[in-house]
């Protein structure tokens, strides 16, 4: 075994390969960049080596100072993680060249399998079926047309070195296909210097079904059962679960065993994953064909992990080091159903747009651990995998995950349940997530019942997006008690700031003004004689009123009870906003100072910024063109993604403020659009 290994990879694989290495007394090297000086990665291993700026480019993926920091420290194996440099052939050479294991499969293994369009023929003269398409070499616009058109829409484009829903896109109709896949080749390019594409039929209702193999330098083979990652959106897993629900044994043994074939064609060695997409039948036949093969660990091993009760980071470590692997086919076991659910940075409700920012609040489940049945062995039922740490920022350089929840349970019913709760005790305030999200996707009819396909998350757009599951009277009687105990920690002992508004002469009374999603709401509290509280929530018809009740357990918690309610919420304030976190979802309310918002400021109209920090990639429109609502004007690019701005109204582009290339940073003020009725009356 190492006595010292590198870990080529930062966040939650990085912090997750040295919890590993640290169980089995293997010391490890951090790498870092300008941006992760002070990550949580850099802290959780022994040593750390600074290697260079803050963009992937520049740190990351300069493979030559990671080796040389491999070499200047001792280690004697390189973990490359997922992304960055885990499935580059030319590094896993490298390292082999300079002396050092790579911890993963041999290059010519990552050459074979790496690129999507060759590992596809060599899975064709193997046998392995496949889905209708052109993998050919000749990537002329034209050509690719003409194959598109053959195959029939609508079709998938992807980038051959591709992976995480980078460089992808279905195209509905031919008209769109050129546009379509000038995109998909920028950001294949942006994301692996690559720009190769093939063109596939585009599958009704895929099932997202891949099989975990690992092989060893002794020639063995195994496949660790299946995961299905059906659950996505923009082509990148949400939900991960294993076993798949309704895989039979006979199909499981079936795509197992071909999972097995494609590692053995290639001499695969160490953990990899053969992905496969699923047909729906009616009748509930499913078929089979592959999809790619992944060589390297997955973002949701985990899962894997939880139902066999092995850990596949040791698998790769000892495998690496020339031993065999720890179990045979036949000693490999299921043990119930886990679910994994990854957490991003990111606004479902504005799609899916990346958020970057300070985790002012991180509040994660504790771990549960049990034991499991007829095992000598501790299984999991909540685990955290994650790279940050409260007061980190998520910057707009890397992936938007910043963490992964995953539960196990004896059923897929009890794994359910518990992912629920432990995303409703995950609290994060300080930029926007996917977490009450995730709750809503985990709790639709499709998912409860097992109804799976990559067209999941539009087909329940209906009970996901903008959802308000707190409710505005529940808010406002949350933000009033957290206000008069924030206001009574502060006053100390102060009679006349207690909360039971004692005073020598009459009632007292007292207004409140907030902004809950932009729709402002008055409030009155009246302070009783007998010290109780009254609260009235609006006005007019839609008044709500009743006696406002609660007590704080602790700094955070609040036992609130108004209007026939009884909830226990969290709240965090951060300036005038209040996150306020109950059983069944979470919201947040601005309360507004009425001295200071004596007036209205004008509104700032005719601008169009940038939603996050980037790059702008293009400009559709030029100064003087005549554009409508909803038009594409640019593309910017951030977290290794693409995003199209769009018109939010008709006008007129009056100037663009920046060039193709530039670097900008939130907010930033990207053109300038003037109303159509406005540039008629200045031309006039």
């Amino acid at each position: 075994m190492f006595n010292k290994i590198l870990i080529a990879n930062r966040g939650e694989i990085a912090c997750r390969v040295a919890a590993t290495a640290r169980r089995m007394g293997v010391k490890t090297v951090a790498v870092y960049s300008d941006a992760d000086a002070h990550a949580k990665h850099v802290a959780v291993c022994d040593e750390a080596v600074y290697i260079g700026g803050s963009a992937p480019k520049d740190s990351y993926l300069r493979w030559e100072k990671i080796i040389a920091a491999a070499q200047a420290t001792g280690a004697q194996a390189i973990h490359p993680g997922y992304g960055f440099l885990s499935e580059n052939d030319e590094f896993a050479q490298a390292c082999a060249d300079a002396g050092l294991v790579f911890i993963g499969p041999p290059a010519s293994a990552i050459l074979a399998m790496g690129l999507k369009a060759e590992s596809k023929q060599l899975m064709e003269k193997a046998g392995v079926p496949l889905v209708p398409g052109y993998h050919g070499a000749d990537q002329d616009p034209a050509l690719l047309q003409r194959e598109a058109d053959r195959i029939g829409y609508p079709v998938l484009i992807k980038a051959s070195a591709g992976g995480g829903g980078k460089g992808m896109r279905v195209v509905e109709q031919a008209g769109d296909f050129a546009s379509a896949l000038a995109s998909c080749q920028r950001e294949a390019i942006n994301s692996f210097g690559n720009d190769t594409v093939l063109i596939e039929k585009y599958v009704q209702r895929p099932r997202h079904i891949e099989i975990q193999v690992f092989g060893d330098t002794l020639g063995n083979y195994v496949y660790l059962f299946e995961r299905d990652c059906s659950v996505q959106r923009r082509h990148q897993k949400v939900l991960e679960e294993a076993p798949a629900p309704g895989m039979t044994p006979e199909m499981r043994a079936q795509m197992g065993e071909a999972a097995v074939s494609a590692a053995r064609a290639v001499n695969y060695v160490g953990a990899g994953t053969v992905e496969f997409i699923v047909e729906q039948r009616d009748g509930g036949e499913m078929t089979f064909f592959f999809m790619e093969m992944n060589t390297r660990l997955q973002v949701e091993h985990p899962v894997t992990e939880a139902i066999t009760g092995e850990d596949l980071v040791e698998w790769q470590l000892r495998v690496a080091s020339g031993q065999p692997l720890p179990k045979r086919q036949d000693e490999l076991r299921i043990i119930g159903h886990a679910i994994e659910a990854r957490i991003c940075a990111e606004n479902p409700d504005n799609n899916f747009l990346p958020a970057t920012g300070t985790l002012h609040v991180y509040g994660l489940p504790e771990c549960v651990t049990f034991e499991r049945a007829n095992r000598s062995d501790t299984g999991v039922a909540v685990r955290i995998d994650s790279g940050v740490r409260q007061g980190d920022a998520i910057s707009p350089f890397y992936d938007s995950m910043v963490a992964k929840v995953i539960v196990h349970g004896d059923t897929r019913a009890q794994a359910l349940a518990r992912l629920d709760t432990a995303l409703a005790q995950t609290h994060i305030v300080g930029l926007s997530t996917n977490v009450q999200f995730l709750r809503r996707v985990a709790a639709t009819p499709s998912f409860t019942q097992a109804n799976l396909d990559t067209g999941l998350i539009p087909r329940e757009a209906g009970c996901l997006f903008d959802q308000e599951p707190v409710g505005l009277v529940l808010a406002v009687a949350a933000a009033v008690a957290q206000t008069l105990l924030a206001e009574a920690a502060a006053a100390g002992t102060d009679p006349f700031s207690r909360r039971d508004g004692w005073r020598s002469h009459g009632l007292v009374q007292r207004r409140f003004s907030f902004d809950f999603h932009a729709v402002p709401v008055p409030a009155l509290l009246t302070y009783q004689h007998n010290g109780a509280l009254h609260l009235s929530v609006g006005e007019g018809d839609a008044q709500v009123a009743g006696t406002l009740a609660f007590q704080s357990p602790d700094a955070q918690r609040i036992d609130l009870q108004f209007a026939g309610q009884r909830q226990a919420v969290s709240i965090y304030t951060q300036g005038e906003t209040q996150y306020i976190f109950a059983a069944h979802g979470a919201t947040e309310i601005i309360e507004i100072d009425l001295l200071a918002h004596s007036g209205e400021a004008p509104a700032e109209g005719g601008r169009l910024t940038a939603p996050m920090p980037g790059k702008v990639v293009s400009f559709a429109v030029k100064a003087g063109d005549v554009v409508t609502k909803g038009q594409a004007l640019a593309v910017m690019e951030a977290m290794k993604m693409e995003h199209t701005i769009a018109a939010p109204t008709d006008g007129v582009v009056a100037e663009l403020l920046y060039a193709p290339g530039d670097q900008v940073t939130e907010g930033s003020e990207l053109l300038t659009l003037v109303a159509a009725v406005a540039a008629v009356a200045a031309a006039a």
